[in-house]
């Protein structure tokens, strides 16, 4: 996809998608790849799950694309999806908790000068950042995500997650308190970026997706030349 291609809004993308430029939904894959993987991830709490969740979310969203009506952000009706089918699977593993949700910010990380050692440092510190995160109970872990990593707002994380605005703020304050006390005297310097999805990743996802999408396309447009 080229630059220009890149800057069209979403709502844009919707309508000629619709009007069966179905490539360009690889513009909406690879534009919120990184978001429904961190929330898939911070529910199932496995990588390669989170990667088959966010893979059936796109599919799933591209069969109903119809549906979209523009009342919510394409960016939330995504992320709903996800969640919905995050949660599917934790039911399906009899591993499914309660959601809950909070409000405040983790104190702000600084990052090293680029050096091998800072590198490696920076490379620790985000697996100790994703343990502390995995640490938190589900409904802590969605919510802290969603507000904290994709600085999603309190009212787009209330609609995704099925809960009260209300209730995302004390869950996420209590989030917040939790981690303090597991990263205390963990690390001295580190990274925001943890539950990267970058690069090879988010290729290979966008590959896969998209080969699903090309063969939906295909039987679509095969049902609509039949007499």
């Amino acid at each position: 996809m080229d630059n220009q291609t890149n800057t069209v809004n979403d709502s844009d993308l919707v309508r000629r998608i619709l009007a069966g430029e179905y490539q360009l939904y690889e513009v909406i894959v690879r534009r919120y790849n990184q978001r429904l993987y961190r929330v898939a991830r911070s529910i199932v709490q496995n990588r390669e799950e989170a990667e088959d969740v966010v893979q059936d979310t796109y599919a799933r969203a591209f069969e109903h694309f119809s549906q979209f009506e523009g009342r919510a952000l394409l960016s939330t009706w995504l992320t709903r999806i996800a969640v919905n089918e995050a949660r599917k699977r934790m039911r399906e593993r009899g591993r499914r908790k309660a959601i809950d949700a909070t409000l405040s910010r983790i104190p702000a990380l600084t990052r090293a000068p680029p050096t091998p050692e800072n590198d490696r440092l920076a490379e620790e510190t985000r697996a100790i950042l994703e343990n502390a995160i995995d640490q938190l109970p589900e409904g802590h872990r969605s919510v802290f995500v969603m507000r904290s990593l994709e600085d999603m707002s309190i009212a787009a994380t209330a609609q995704c997650l099925d809960m009260s605005q209300e209730v995302v703020k004390i869950r996420m304050f209590r989030a917040c308190r939790m981690l303090r006390r597991i990263l205390q005297d963990k690390f001295h310097a580190a990274s925001i970026d943890a539950f990267q999805f970058l690069g090879e990743r988010c290729d290979r996802m966008t590959m896969s997706v998209m080969h699903r999408i090309s063969a939906y396309s295909r039987r679509a447009v095969g049902s609509e030349s039949e007499p």
